[in-house]
């Protein structure tokens, strides 16, 4: 379930493979996804502050994913969401953490943190 007009997310991973799975989950729901691989291509996304959710993922090291969420949060108000792998800590400024990794909870993890995150404009199609 996705909003319409279509959400603008911004995935970034150190892991390629994760990188494009993702990316195309999201894509075929109708998502438009912009992805960035290490930190040089994650830092000039995160000075664009288009999107309307950043996702980080796991393989993200904490002191980076810190960096990045600083970035991120110099140019945009959207809500970032920071997948979690049980042995590493926890980044602060995450707005939202998910443990589960699988493509079905990941998706309805976005859809309700868009949904919750929508202007009423936004909502209503318009």
């Amino acid at each position: 379930m996705s909003l319409w007009p279509p959400r603008h997310i911004l995935l970034i991973s150190y892991d390629e493979r994760l990188l494009i799975a993702r990316r195309r989950l999201f894509e075929q729901e109708g998502y438009n996804v912009s992805s960035a691989l290490g930190l040089k291509e994650a830092l000039a996304n995160c000075n664009d502050g288009a999107f309307d959710l950043l996702i980080l993922g796991h393989s993200i090291p904490l002191a980076d994913k810190e960096g990045l969420i600083r970035t991120f949060r110099a140019h945009s108000s959207a809500p970032i969401l920071s997948l979690w792998a049980h042995d590493e800590s926890v980044a602060n400024s995450v707005d939202y953490l998910a443990f589960s990794d699988a493509p079905d909870q990941l998706l309805w993890n976005v859809a309700a943190i868009l949904t919750k995150n929508a202007s009423p404009q936004t909502s209503r199609g318009g």
